[in-house]
């Protein structure tokens, strides 16, 4: 039995009218039946024959002066106002499709015919509707992804395809205080009863540091240097790769841009070499590369470049004459005394603790095995207890400079890219363990083209726009969170097949994730400025239909929340202990 109908035409709100390829038009017969046609509202109409009914979703209402003759205006059972309704067509339900029943699909199998009565989806309709939805959302494959419930019906709970919405990319998107961050937990909170789930969250501002669920990693700030902890990261100066380093080192406004670059260069490949001759790894010298990640002492490559500063060539000659007769004559090297302000911000840069992470890793973090430990910290082993194994992994990037933030996050995203692409993908991909990047406030290191976008920038951009065209194929998946979709990355944002928008309030912004979604639903984005708090609509191929959302509350909130000011600023007895502040910093360390 069919979950729509048998309907009596006394229910329906119009009849179809027009149709094309994406639209579908219905005149509204009475001013009361349009008060049942809002925006939003899901309504059926019959397919082909009895067995099928086509789901469409209204995204316009509007009414119109009539259009009629004036003799047939001046009739009494002509309206003098016509009603109107637009729908875009969401997926196709059929009672029976071959064996199978109660059968639901995205595709739109076939257009209704002109003067088909069009019916408004609600009560034992509506509930069945979305019971079918959370039945197909749970037997997508595995666990199901429950996300929260369904504005339409709160009883029926919503489902996403989890597989769907990693492998393929998803965008979370919604202004400040919009439940960003109370959905990204809630996303990880059902992660983490998976046996081996495998996600790293870039927290730029400490806001995940308290779920416990979670293994916590730090990059190292200033307070961290003397005595590390085993949370604690580094990532030296010899992890970056050579355009990575260039712009870290070089200042490209000087004239001397170009030598600078030069000698990093020459400098890298010695100190690499003379690192892999001390170890005596010497296969590995016939092989290496400028970006090879091979390690190199600090010191090493701040000599090489000092000498060559200072470089004096034998010209072959000696003096004839005066006070240096006998003596060899000798002429400037090609880079003496070009490379003077680069070793001033380099030993600056060395000195400064906030870039301590950089600069002055232990020694621990400069050996040939670094990389095998810091990737098994990173992306997991996977070899049981004995190792390192899968989990969730939040990095707190709060302490790093934000003239090196986007390398550094890149950086990270770079390493295990790679370490996938290089891994042995064996029969069906068994090889390599899938692993999701969550890049929180994506808009400070992944931004727009137009946003003046600088060397460190760039790189940043590089990096993850690779991972966004070819991460599918490698087990690498993006989950992009931003307040600003318009400051973002078009690239990686178009790359995104799913988009869960909170509340948008910008023209900019809204325009920005119309641009990401079928021209057939862009007018369902227009009901973004007016979602409440933890209200979204998801679109994308995780979803069975495009509607709007209510977020789960997760169990462990993230350090976000609002705060009350008008409440606070009414209760007694306040206190905060700015002296632990200033101490702070001066320390530039939350520690």
């Amino acid at each position: 039995m069919s979950i729509f109908g048998p309907y009596d035409d006394s229910n329906a709100i119009g009849e179809v009218r027009g149709v094309d390829t994406s639209q579908v038009y219905v005149r509204v017969t009475s001013a009361e039946k349009l008060l049942h046609a809002k925006v939003g509202r899901l309504v059926v109409v019959q397919g082909e024959d009895a067995n099928e009914w086509l789901l469409g979703m209204i995204n316009r209402v509007w009414r119109e002066p009539s259009s009629a003759s004036v003799e047939e205006a001046t009739a009494d059972d002509f309206p003098l106002e016509e009603n109107a309704v637009q729908l875009v067509l969401v997926g196709t339900y059929r009672a029976l499709q071959g064996d199978r029943k109660d059968y639901f699909t995205r595709a739109v199998l076939s257009l209704p015919d002109i003067n088909r009565s069009v019916y408004p989806v609600e009560g034992r309709a509506l509930e069945s509707l979305m019971g079918l939805i959370a039945r197909s959302g749970s037997q997508v494959t595995g666990p199901p992804l429950e996300i929260g419930t369904y504005s339409l019906d709160r009883k029926a709970k919503a489902y996403l395809d989890a597989d769907r919405l990693f492998q393929r990319h998803a965008a979370l998107l919604g202004s400040t205080g919009s439940g960003k961050s109370w959905a990204v937990a809630t996303i990880l909170e059902q992660a983490a009863e998976l046996a081996n789930p495998n996600i790293i969250l870039f927290d730029l501002h400490g806001e995940y540091v308290d779920v416990p669920y979670a293994k916590q990693l730090r990059i190292a700030g200033p307070g961290d240097l003397a005595n590390p902890s085993d949370s604690v990261l580094f990532l030296p100066l010899w992890l970056l790769n050579y355009e990575e380093m260039q712009s870290v080192l070089v200042d490209y406004s000087e004239q001397s841009a170009p030598n600078q670059a030069t000698a990093v260069f020459e400098s890298i490949m010695e100190a690499k070499e003379r690192f892999l001759t001390e170890c005596g790894q010497q296969d590995m010298l016939d092989k290496f590369t400028v970006d090879s990640p091979i390690p190199f002492r600090l010191e090493a490559f701040i000599g090489a470049i000092d000498s060559k500063n200072r470089e004096v060539i034998d010209t072959g000659d000696v003096y004839k004459q005066g006070d240096q007769k006998g003596q060899p004559k000798t002429r400037q090297g090609p880079l003496h005394d070009k490379l003077t302000r680069m070793l001033i911000r380099l030993r600056n840069k060395t000195n400064d603790r906030r870039y301590g992470f950089m600069f002055r890793a232990p020694s621990e973090w400069q050996q040939y095995d670094t990389l095998d430990s810091l990737t098994s910290i990173l992306m997991g082993s996977g070899n049981g207890e004995s190792q390192r194994g899968f989990g969730i992994r939040v990095i707190d990037f709060s302490e790093v400079p934000s003239d090196v933030l986007p390398v550094m996050v890149s950086l990270v995203a770079r390493l295990v890219f790679n370490i996938q692409f290089w891994l042995d993908s064996g029969a069906n991909n068994s090889g390599r363990h899938p692993i999701l990047l969550v890049c929180d406030e994506a808009h400070l290191y992944l931004p727009g083209s137009g946003q003046g976008v600088n060397a460190t920038e760039r790189l940043a951009l590089e990096s993850f726009e690779r991972i966004a065209k070819e991460g599918r194929k490698y087990g690498v998946g993006l989950l992009v969170v931003s307040q600003r979709p318009s400051d973002v990355s078009t690239t990686i944002l178009s790359q995104c097949n799913n988009i869960i928008s909170l509340r948008l309030t910008t023209d900019r912004d809204i325009s920005a994730v119309k641009n990401l979604v079928p021209d057939t639903l862009g007018g369902l984005l227009d009901v973004l400025p007016g979602l409440e708090v933890g209200e979204a609509l998801a679109v994308g191929d995780s979803v069975l239909l495009p509607l709007r959302i209510l977020m789960n509350r997760p169990t462990y909130p993230p350090k976000s929340a609002t705060m009350d000011f008008w409440t606070r600023w009414g209760e007694a007895g306040a206190h905060t202990n700015l002296r632990q502040a200033v101490e702070s910093f001066r320390r530039q360390s939350r520690k």
